[in-house]
């Protein structure tokens, strides 16, 4: 009953990095039957030193680069575990530089250069620092990297992510090229200063950049190898922004990708027979042979159960079922077949319809026991034309293994739906009236029906045809588009009113048809039409006390206005009359006093507008006039003799001022 160590155990040729390392195994013992495990646990020992990727790093460093900035150096590699593994760095000592150990989430360590002094180029153009890890071990294995940091100028300003952290979760049967996540920075110089490129930060386990691609000019981060969540969970990867400066300023940040487990193990049966042959006569519950069953996926991926290893196979992938619209309620439309070659209750198969839209409840309805999937209302191919649903089939197995299947239900039209006409308008009382002048030529269009037909295809096509018309000669209507054309030329006698009957029909089986009536006006001017109109106004036209208070105002001011223009008229010339007999009884007298100015106001009829006027002046005894030039509204008559003409014209304002003795008064 020894336990033997057959060969050299490797630990980490047979683990890696998973911790414990263990080896199971199972012994039996016969007579009586027993059955033993085991598991032996390899302890792993300090037997490897820790690694860099390179015995030397190169770093380019701004001497404007502040104080506190970090910058991620190249991860050693130990494959021991536990404390053997990498424990620790250290930095050689320098005035510029501190080593900031960091750990992450599956324990491995890392470290980054932090700068606690500016650097200067002109007292330093380079520095040498020395990186060492350093193990667990007893003694301490250890390695060494040099670290050669070149102090040069840099751009202004460093890319700068939208987030320092990024999270995603890819299943682990992802195939190569899926993305995982997208990276993004930005940088606020222009030019080549401000083109950023990705990749990966320098202590990034190779390991990783195995799995994974970056995209440097998007920031794309994609799968690249095969996952495998029972392998690693979680995923930690450290990626930087540089852009294209002569000193590239770099930002970076951390994706952390969680690897989803999927069901990509079979159960593997372990049979181990420890009765065989077995006798006749052997008593029944005599064990025969021992099974043994194990998943390596984990959760409920990895729970094994008997018997039911059959789903339901369905006899099309999908289903395609056309109705016609106006159906009666509950025909059946569909029969879902399905199979099972499982025995017994494993192969008893149910129907279910999935209730992806709440309202096909009310629509729909499958048996449970055949498949037969109910139409449960009259459907309208105008209200929805197709349904989509999902129908389960499942087996009565524990646990229950079912398939979907999905179902389209397309609603065929019928020519259901009469042509509607949208102009005119069919519910109102009002006339839609057109107009069109006398000596309008053949060709000229003068309105369009309008129609719409709620039906599809075939049935909406709707064909206008002229019914009815008080002329039938004179107009013509297009048989796709309703335009209604004058058929000839219109004489100066026609009817002043034609009204049209458009016959409107789609192309159904059966054929639905409506009709429109037009009202056209034969006119030469709108007053005319605005007469006509009014003729055929409904009486219960709310507005028409409107149009008869305007009408009614009309007619009151152009009443007060003639009244007045008249009396003004009357006025006018009763002035000019007592003038010209003053003048005439002043040629009979040899001498008289001067006496008042006589002032006279008169529109010259018929040459002049009502704006113009005379102004006669007069003395006793005048002999001669001068005829002087005014402006309208001036406020004294002598106050322009400068502009005096001798002759006067038709049509201008004019004074007529008599030789004064003397200069009238303000009252008179």
């Amino acid at each position: 009953g020894a336990l033997l160590v057959n060969e050299r155990i490797d630990r980490e040729e047979l683990c890696g990095a998973l911790s414990p390392c263990s080896l199971s195994f199972e012994i039996v013992v016969e007579n009586p039957l027993e059955l033993y495990s085991g598991t032996v646990e390899i302890q792993d020992i300090n037997d490897n030193d820790p690694a860099f990727p390179s015995s030397q790093a190169r770093l380019e460093i701004s001497e404007s680069v502040a104080a506190g900035a970090r910058f991620p150096l190249e991860s050693a590699q130990d494959p021991d575990v536990g404390i053997n593994s990498l424990q620790t760095y250290q930095l050689s000592a320098n005035p510029n530089f501190a080593l900031d150990v960091q750990t992450r989430v599956d324990g491995s360590k890392y470290a980054e250069l932090v700068l606690e002094k500016e650097l200067d180029r002109e007292e330093q153009r380079e520095l040498n620092l020395v990186l060492t890890a350093l193990d667990g071990g007893s003694p301490p294995r250890s390695a060494h990297v040099q670290i050669h940091i070149d102090v040069v100028d840099a751009n202004d300003n460093a890319p700068v992510f939208n987030q320092s952290t990024y999270k995603a979760s890819v299943r682990e049967n992802t195939p190569s090229g899926t993305l995982v996540a997208r990276i993004s920075a930005y940088d606020l110089d222009d030019g080549p200063n401000g083109d950023i490129v990705y990749s990966f930060s320098s202590h990034t386990p190779a390991k990783v950049r195995e799995l994974f691609a970056l995209d440097s000019a998007t920031g794309e981060l994609r799968v690249k190898g095969q996952l495998d969540y029972e392998e690693t969970k979680l995923y930690e990867i450290y990626l930087q922004a540089k852009d294209k400066g002569a000193v590239p300023g770099v930002a970076h940040c951390k994706v952390l990708v969680e690897v989803v487990d999927v069901n990509d193990n079979a159960p593997e049966v372990t049979v181990t027979s420890v009765y065989s042959p077995v006798p006749e006569d052997a008593a029944p519950g005599t064990v025969v042979a021992l099974l043994s069953v194990t998943d390596l996926d984990s959760h409920d991926n990895g729970l094994v159960n008997y018997v039911n290893d059959n789903a339901p196979k369905l006899s099309q992938d999908s289903y395609d079922v056309y109705v016609l619209e106006n159906n009666m309620p509950g025909i059946p439309i569909l029969n879902v077949s399905a199979t099972d070659p499982d025995l017994g209750r494993n192969a008893h198969l149910s129907y279910t319809l999935l209730q992806g839209d709440p309202t096909f409840g009310h629509l729909f309805s499958i048996n449970r026991e055949n498949g037969t999937l109910y139409l449960l209302t009259s459907l309208d191919h105008e209200d929805q034309v197709e349904f989509s649903m999902m129908v389960q089939v499942q087996d009565g197995g524990f646990p229950p293994l079912a398939s979907n299947v999905s179902v389209s239900v397309f609603v065929t039209d019928l020519n259901d739906n009469a042509p509607t006409v949208l102009y005119p308008h069919p519910n109102t009382t009002a006339t839609y009236t057109d107009v069109v002048a006398p000596g309008t030529p053949a060709g000229h269009m003068v309105t369009k029906v309008v129609a719409v037909d709620a039906d599809a295809g075939y049935n909406a096509w709707i064909s206008y045809t002229l019914l009815q018309a008080t002329d039938p000669s004179l107009f013509s209507v297009g048989l796709h588009n309703g335009e209604i054309f004058t058929a000839r030329q219109l004489r100066e006698d026609e009817a002043p009113e034609h009204t049209l009957v458009i016959l409107l029909k789609d192309h159904g089986e059966p054929v639905l048809s409506t009709s429109a009536t037009i009202s056209i006006s034969v006119a030469e001017m709108v007053k005319e039409v605005l007469t006509d109109l009014t003729d055929v106004a409904p009486a219960n036209d709310p507005r028409k006390h409107v149009t008869f208070y305007l009408i009614l105002a009309v007619i009151l001011v152009s009443a007060a206005f003639f009244i007045t223009m008249l009396s003004v008229g009357i006025f006018k010339c009763y002035k000019w009359r007592q003038s010209k007999e003053l003048y005439n009884s002043s040629r009979s007298t040899t001498y008289r006093t001067p006496g008042p100015f006589h002032h006279i106001d008169a529109v010259r009829g018929g040459f002049t507008p009502p704006s113009f006027y005379h102004q006669v002046y007069l003395t006793t005894d005048s002999r001669q006039s001068d005829l002087l030039c005014k402006k309208p509204f001036t406020s004294s008559p002598l106050g322009s003799r400068q502009g005096t003409i001798r002759n006067g014209e038709p049509g201008l304002y004019h004074q007529i001022v008599g030789t004064a003795s003397r200069l009238p008064t303000p009252a008179e």
